[in-house]
């Protein structure tokens, strides 16, 4: 998952214009991109367009739905759960617990609806509340259903007081740092990707490819969208290089030839375990990209 495009569930038209995008993942949004009064009717559209497209090839399609304190949430999976998607955003996880509590509801719906147990995966966005960043290191063998486990600043400004998540240069302040530096920590601890949050100007390419390789740099693996223009420059970001393939590829080349050691040397430079393991992660990332057969 490089690219994760939110689309508002009630509008076919921003829907179609969605799906074409090329992200990786197209998440429809029952939640905040949806006023109140077209909940109902964001369900409609939303189910009947995934029903469409299921058959066709495209991006894995995800649902946020409303966040378990609202009473909405049966609603929407009653509603979206028959229509298969690949997987649940859930919104305002406070910790591990929500993410099973999800994966039970769902279990339910997969039952009712003939769905292989664990079908639908989630992804919970962790830092929306206080609690959530406090208990960011519940989410580590919650759930095989974890797909990933990503982060916000708009609702954790909100909630907090704060007047901007951002200082007068456009770089985060202290506390968004935090929970931006608590998401990658708890997606490694879970040993899932690290998706990073909206960059919310959607004409100012460059500070989103700026912050891209922040990302890509500290340990994402993609990050999320909200107007289909940031699409290509996050999948350019988030696919490995052709150099660093290159590289990768011949840390393990020389591990599987020497035996498997404790280290090698490759040109002078000694490669230890750890530089082992980041080449397969780099590896497993190209894979998926299609950019390495």
């Amino acid at each position: 998952m490089r690219s994760l495009l939110f689309v508002p569930g009630d509008s076919e038209r921003k829907l179609e214009k969605g799906f074409a995008a090329g992200a990786d993942v197209v998440i429809v949004d029952l939640e905040d991109s949806v006023a109140p009064a077209n909940k109902a009717l964001a369900r409609q559209i939303a189910a009947h367009f995934i029903n469409e497209r299921r058959s066709q090839s495209g991006p894995a399609i995800y649902v946020r739905v409303n966040d378990l304190t609202t009473g909405l949430t049966d609603e929407d999976l009653a509603a979206l759960v028959p229509a298969k998607p690949d997987g649940i955003m859930l919104p305002k996880s406070n910790n591990g617990q929500d993410v099973q509590h999800l994966s039970a509801k769902l279990r339910v719906g997969e039952a009712e609806n003939g769905l292989p147990d664990g079908a639908i995966r989630i992804l919970p966005i962790i830092t929306e509340t206080p609690a959530g960043v406090l208990a960011a290191a519940t989410y580590a063998g919650t759930s095989k259903r974890l797909a990933g486990i990503t982060w916000g600043a708009e609702d954790l400004s909100a909630a907090i007081g704060a007047r901007t998540a951002r200082d007068e240069h456009g770089r985060y302040t202290d506390v968004f740092r935090l929970a931006r530096t608590m998401t990658i920590l708890a997606a490694g601890a879970a040993e899932v990707a690290a998706i990073d949050t909206i960059f919310p100007n959607f004409r100012d390419l460059a500070g989103l490819a700026a912050e891209c390789a922040e990302a890509e740099r500290d340990g994402f693996t993609g990050k999320m969208a909200i107007h289909p223009d940031q699409v290509p420059v996050i999948n350019a970001a988030f696919t490995p290089s052709a150099e660093a393939v290159d590289q990768s590829s011949a840390i393990v080349a020389a591990f599987e030839a020497a035996g498997n050691p404790g280290v090698v040397g490759i040109g002078g430079r000694m490669f230890d375990r750890p530089h082992l393991r980041l080449a397969e992660r780099l590896l497993a990332r190209a894979r998926a990209a299609g950019s390495l057969d």
